[in-house]
């Protein structure tokens, strides 16, 4: 069993090649391919956390679609001066299905 724990979009995920996640907005290139940082490695029994080995891996996915979250609700309010704010956010997210760890 081959899975790797990647660095996408600020945040790190566990990836075996056909997952699919959903990280923060990642321009992919022309043909729709990203390259992901590798942080660790799990091949069978051999575990590779080393910075200068993990140079060598490469986490390849594609971008399948481009996505926004759900909607949160920021409000802000203070007592007794009339002071009311709202506002709202939705995050701009990518769904990646990962084809390759070499």
């Amino acid at each position: 069993m081959v899975y790797a724990v990647v660095r996408a979009g600020g945040r790190q995920e566990k990836v075996e090649v056909g997952s699919i996640i959903t990280t923060n907005r990642i321009a992919g290139d022309k043909d729709g391919n990203v390259q992901l940082a590798a942080v660790l490695l799990v091949d069978g029994d051999k575990i590779t956390s080393d910075a200068k080995s993990l140079e060598k891996v490469a986490v390849t996915a594609e971008v399948l679609n481009d996505l926004r979250g759900p909607k949160i609700v920021i409000q802000k309010f203070k007592n007794k001066t009339g002071y009311k704010k709202r506002q709202g956010h939705r995050q701009e997210l990518t769904r990646l299905k990962i084809t390759g760890i070499k």
